[in-house]
């Protein structure tokens, strides 16, 4: 499954995706390197909801191509 069921044991190993605005650029690293992107004054928010296992399908109407949604 692509959906996390327990935390991992080294939470600072979580996957955190970047994405830099003015190239469009994403780069895959992990949480402890998000202190490399935090700017005096910025506001980090943190999240403790649980996920939902769900999935979601559908289709889209200009190209009709089948798309899932985890």
């Amino acid at each position: 499954s692509l959906i996390a069921q327990t935390p991992l044991k080294n939470r600072d190993q979580s996957r955190l995706l970047v994405l830099q605005r003015e190239t469009g650029e994403m780069a895959h690293l992990h949480f402890k390197d998000v202190i490399d992107y935090l700017n005096p004054g910025d506001t980090l928010v943190l999240n403790d909801t649980r996920v939902m296992p769900a999935r979601l399908f559908g289709l889209k109407e200009e190209t009709g191509a089948k798309v899932e949604m985890l």
